[in-house]
C-alpha cells in the first residue's frame, strides 16, 4: 500500500500550531496540533469530544459555515484536522482558529450536542478539560502566521 500523506510528515520536528496538511482540488486540510506528538501528552477522550461539537458547531455557524467541510479529532489525540473550501485564505483560517479556540475557553452551558439522542458517545465529555485545553492552545497561535503554516522538514 502507498503510504498515506499525513504519514509522511516527520513528527519527530512537529511541533504544536497549525499547519497546511494537504490540497485536494478545491479543498485544504489544516493540521491544528495541539500537542507535540509522542511526547506522552496527548488529549483526553473527553476533552478531544467536547472540543470537537463545540469548534464544529461554532464553525458551522459562522460566516465560513458554508465552506468549512469538516472538522474532526486525529486518531493519535494530538489534535484536530479542519477541512475548509480552498476560498477561506490562510489567514483568515488561522483567524477561525483563534475564534474558535476562545469561544471554547470561554464556554459555558451545555455542550452543543451532546444528548443521548444527538450522541454516540453523549457521555464521554469533559467541558472544563476542554477549556483549558482550548486556552492552551491559544497561546501557541497567539502571533501564527501564514508563513508558520508549512511543516519543518
Amino acid at each position: 500500500m502507498k503510504t498515506i500523506a499525513s504519514f509522511t510528515i516527520n513528527h519527530d520536528v512537529l511541533e504544536r500550531g497549525i499547519y497546511v496538511s494537504r490540497i485536494d482540488g478545491d479543498v485544504v486540510t489544516y493540521d491544528l496540533r495541539m500537542k507535540v506528538p509522542n511526547k506522552g501528552d496527548y488529549l483526553s477522550n473527553g476533552a478531544m469530544h467536547t472540543i470537537e461539537h463545540i469548534f464544529a458547531t461554532y464553525a458551522r455557524n459562522g460566516s465560513y459555515s458554508d465552506r468549512v467541510i469538516y472538522v474532526g479529532p486525529m486518531g493519535c489525540r494530538t489534535g484536530f484536522y479542519l477541512l475548509v473550501r480552498d476560498t477561506v485564505s490562510k489567514a483568515e483560517v488561522i483567524s477561525l482558529v483563534k475564534n474558535a479556540f476562545s469561544f471554547i475557553a470561554k464556554f459555558e452551558g451545555e455542550v452543543p450536542g451532546a444528548k443521548q439522542r444527538e450522541c454516540g458517545n453523549y457521555l464521554e465529555h469533559d467541558l472544563d478539560a476542554a477549556k483549558r485545553e482550548a486556552a492552551e492552545m491559544l497561546k501557541v497561535i497567539e502571533n501564527w502566521t501564514p508563513e508558520n503554516m508549512k511543516y519543518k522538514e
